[in-house]
Order: C-alpha cells, then sequence, then structure tokens
C-alpha cells in the first residue's frame, strides 16, 4: 500500500509540475476526451495536442507526458496515445528522445502569441483536419480519419474495404471463443502467423513457417523487440544515409552507435559501409524502396550486404515498408528469399496496406534465433491483441487482403501519376521529380541555392498540407533539399486543386 500511495503522490506531483510549466492545470488539456465519442480517442488527443502547440499552450521544446502515463490518465491502451505521438512527430510538431522524453520540436517556428499581454487576444488556431467550431454533422468518412493532404505514412484511407472490416469484426465478436480472451501466445495469434507465412511464400518470396513469425506492434514494435534481443549499448548499427527518423530514434533509444551508410541510385553503398564500420552489430536497411530516395538495393549489393553479415557474424533488419507498391514490373523479391545464411530478419507492416490505427506488423525470424525470442517474450509481454489478429486473418485468408493490394496498387499508380503531372505544370521551374519504380510518395528535389526543405515545410503544413522535407532525413552527410509529398490520399481529381494549394501556401 505505502508503494501504491508513493507512485500515486509521484505522478501527481509531475502532473503538477507539468501544470505551472504549462501555466494552466494539466488535466484541463484532456477534459472532454471521450472513448465514447465518434471521433477515435487517438485523433482527440492529437487535435487537442496540435491546437496546443499551434496556439502556444504548449511551447517549443516544452515537455510533454510520456505514452505509459497519458494512457494511464486517459484509460486507454498506449498504442492509441502511440499514434497520436507519431501523427504529430510526422508533422514536425514534437520530437521523440527517448529517456530524454517527448517534447515540442525546439525549433518549430509559429506565430505564437505573446503571454502576458493585458486584454492580447489569441488567434483562434484552425488545426487542419479538425472540425470547426460550429461543424456540419460529419459523415462516417470524416469521423474515421482525416489524413492532411501529402501526408507520409498514410495509405489511401478513403479506399479502405470498411464494410467488409466490419462485417468480419462483427462477425468474430459474435463467435468469440474463449481462447480469445486468454493471454495470447508468446509469439502471438497463430493462424494470423500461418495466414502471414502463406502469403509472404507467394508474394515476396520467402519461404518460411508460422513458428519463425512473432506478431508485433507494426514495425516500431519489431525494431524494439529486435534491439532488446541482439543489441547491447555501444554496438555499431549500419542505418542509410539518409533513412527512416523514428527508426534512427529508437535505434539511439536501444543504446546503438550510428554508422550512416550512403544511398546512391543503386541503393545502401556496402563497400562504404564495410570501410566505416566492417564489425557492425545491426544494418537496418529498406532494399526494395529505399526511404526516403525510392531506389531499390540492386543484385549485386544485396549479395555483398549478404555476404557482409555472414562473414561478420552481423545481422540484417530488412524493413519492407511498402514492397507490395511498384508500379512497372512486378514487385521485388525481398532481401530475405536470397538469405541462404540465414542472417536477415524481416520486418512486415500492416499500416501501410491497411491502416496505421490497427498498430500490427511482424518479424521473419532466422530459425538460430527462435529461442532467444522465445526466452524475451516469455518474460515481457505480447503485443499482439487476439481479436484484432483473428478479424485480419480472417480478412487474409478469406481473399480480401490479395484484392484489396491488387486494387491499391493500381489506384495508387494513378493518383502518383495525376499528381506528378500537375506538379510538373506548376512547378516546372522550381521542382525537380524523378520517378521510381514504386512507393507511397514522390520527392521533389529543389535548388539549395534557393530554396531550404524546412522552411517550405513550415510554410506547407501552417496552411494544412503534410509536406515533410528531405534534409532532416540525413545523419552525417547533406542529402540536399527536397520535399517528400505522399500521392496516396489524394483523388486523381483533386491533384490539381492540391497542387495549387502548394504553390499558395510556398508563395507565402
Amino acid at each position: 500500500m505505502t508503494g501504491y500511495l508513493y507512485a500515486r503522490a509521484k505522478f501527481s506531483y509531475i502532473d503538477w509540475t507539468m501544470s505551472r510549466r504549462q501555466q494552466q492545470p494539466g488535466p484541463r488539456l484532456w477534459t472532454g476526451i471521450s472513448r465514447q465519442s465518434r471521433i477515435p480517442v487517438y485523433r482527440q488527443v492529437y487535435e487537442r495536442l496540435h491546437a496546443a502547440i499551434t496556439s502556444g499552450t504548449l511551447r517549443p521544446g516544452e515537455r510533454l507526458p510520456s505514452v505509459r502515463s497519458l494512457a494511464s490518465q486517459l484509460a486507454t491502451a498506449r498504442g492509441t496515445i502511440d499514434v497520436a505521438y507519431e501523427l504529430l512527430a510526422s508533422q514536425g510538431y514534437i520530437v521523440c528522445r527517448g529517456a530524454a522524453g517527448t517534447r515540442v520540436a525546439p525549433t518549430l517556428t509559429l506565430p505564437l502569441p505573446q503571454p502576458g499581454v493585458p486584454g492580447a487576444k489569441r488567434k483562434s488556431a484552425r488545426v487542419p483536419g479538425a472540425p470547426p467550431k460550429s461543424p456540419p454533422r460529419p459523415t462516417a468518412a470524416q469521423t474515421l480519419a482525416a489524413p492532411l493532404p501529402f501526408q507520409m505514412g498514410m495509405p489511401a484511407l478513403d479506399a479502405f474495404p470498411r464494410r467488409v472490416w466490419s462485417r468480419l469484426a462483427t462477425r468474430l465478436a459474435r463467435e468469440l471463443p474463449g481462447s480469445a480472451m486468454i493471454y495470447p501466445a508468446p509469439f502471438g495469434y497463430a493462424p494470423l502467423r500461418e495466414a502471414i507465412a502463406a502469403y509472404l511464400a507467394v508474394a515476396r518470396g520467402i519461404q518460411c513457417s508460422a513458428h519463425s513469425i512473432v506478431v508485433t506492434a507494426g514495425f516500431q514494435g519489431a525494431l524494439g523487440l529486435i534491439t532488446r534481443v541482439l543489441l547491447r549499448s555501444g554496438d555499431d548499427v549500419w542505418v542509410e544515409d539518409p533513412g527512416y527518423p523514428h527508426a534512427r530514434d529508437a535505434l539511439i533509444a536501444a543504446g546503438a552507435h550510428l554508422v550512416g551508410v550512403p544511398v546512391d541510385e543503386h541503393g545502401m553503398d556496402v563497400s562504404a559501409g564495410v570501410t566505416r564500420s566492417p564489425r557492425a552489430r545491426l544494418a537496418v536497411v529498406t532494399p526494395s524502396h529505399q526511404a526516403p530516395l525510392g531506389v531499390a538495393l540492386d543484385l549485386a549489393r544485396r549479395e555483398a550486404l549478404l555476404s557482409w553479415a555472414s562473414e561478420a557474424d552481423a545481422w540484417i533488419i530488412e524493413d519492407d515498408y511498402d514492397g507490395e507498391f511498384r508500379y512497372d514490373s512486378l514487385p521485388l523479391p525481398a532481401l530475405k528469399s536470397l538469405d541462404e545464411g540465414d542472417r536477415v530478419l524481416y520486418a512486415g507492416t500492416f499500416s501501410k496496406v491497411l491502416f496505421p490505427g490497427l498498430r500490427l506488423g511482424y518479424i521473419v525470424l532466422p530459425e538460430s534465433l527462435i529461442e532467444q525470442f522465445t526466452r524475451t517474450l516469455q518474460i515481457l509481454y505480447c503485443n499482439d491483441t487476439t481479436f484484432a489478429s483473428s478479424v485480419l486473418t480472417a480478412f487474409m485468408t478469406e481473399g480480401h487482403f490479395g484484392r484489396h493490394i491488387k486494387r491499391m496498387r493500381q489506384l495508387y499508380a494513378e493518383r502518383r501519376a495525376a499528381l506528378a503531372t500537375a506538379l510538373d505544370e506548376i512547378f516546372a521551374d522550381r521542382f525537380r521529380i524523378k520517378l521510381q519504380a514504386g512507393g507511397m510518395h514522390l520527392l521533389a528535389h529543389l535548388d539549395p541555392h534557393l530554396q531550404r526543405d524546412v522552411d517550405l515545410m513550415q510554410r506547407a503544413r501552417s496552411q494544412g498540407l503534410g509536406v515533410a522535407a528531405l534534409s532532416p532525413w540525413s545523419v552525417d552527410r547533406d542529402c540536399g533539399q527536397g520535399l517528400l509529398l505522399s500521392f496516396t490520399n489524394i483523388p486523381a481529381e483533386h491533384a490539381r486543386r492540391e497542387v495549387q494549394r502548394l504553390d499558395r501556401a510556398l508563395r507565402r
């Protein structure tokens, strides 16, 4: 009882100190957030924090509650808060620094109100995608999600087969067996693992069995588990330069020493990695569609990477985040399909092919690591939720998953072409776009002597456009100036209108 009272007192003190720093009672920020609302809790949290940041209530550099404490305060799952924080981080409003906490981006520049000025009125902050003060009655699609135009990492939520998913969920809830109500297996829901193994054999050329697959909370959950098992503090880890910032942050939080390996038109330069750190413990790569440059790792470098891992007793984490989406040919086989030395941990996610709120991914483990991961998962916890996994399993085994990917490949090809055409017409003298073979975004290269991508990104975001800048993805070297523009959530008929909005925002 004494320990419980101490913990309550400690968290009360933290809330009090945060509220003092914010000059308002901390809990007031969360008043009105309800699980009964038609708007998902993650969206309510996102909109509340976004409004607080853009209005100046939360100022640059200010610390936010941890995911654990905020989830406890709102009586919701930690994954729900994770989604809200990741949305804000992807838009540049907050930065996650591991043990140093999550803070409002220190370099964020917004038209913040001046504190302490008597009679000064704060300009009302309109959250992009949030309902206005007196909104019309929203449609079901509007209440489910409202991604920003050009926002990275979002699949076409407007084209997701919600009715099919809802029907499966209703049926399975009605038939819920007792086995779905007990603790899940350490590696996750067995029927889902079997469905994943069958899908990978056909679609990605990976021959594996269900017992080598671990269900995770998306790619970040997979990376956290892998580093927990394989990484020691101070170990060298190869990362692509430029490369995915959230993966870098997770590796740093795990104690890794990052070794930036240059990426060119052939993918990661393996020879440069060997020169910089021949005995690295891990290499994290996106071989099918490099994030963010969009190139594919060619065959010679794939073989060199696998050869290095075998000789150095190292492990390769293959992040296949959007390998299904290739538009000029069939999807490339995964690096794991060439892995005769069994050195690749293949990490896949359903966030990009279905929807991020599902928060499910998986790892295909080398046989030699199964026992280690089993021991770790037996003393930690399983990220799998049996009910969501059972719905996904039915979605896959009844053929909906394959049909959905095929439809999305066709839809994305149309939206990609429409956006590229509109950008060429309106930004012909300012953007240089080279279409890559696959992926879910376009990269617009800028003249570094005339424009800074971070400045342009902030202008675009101030007008409700989810543009991302290229330069923050760099590790050790200058990767140039550019804008990352997702086309997945922009219907072809709206492409020109959204590009005109972008043009107006950048001219401000």
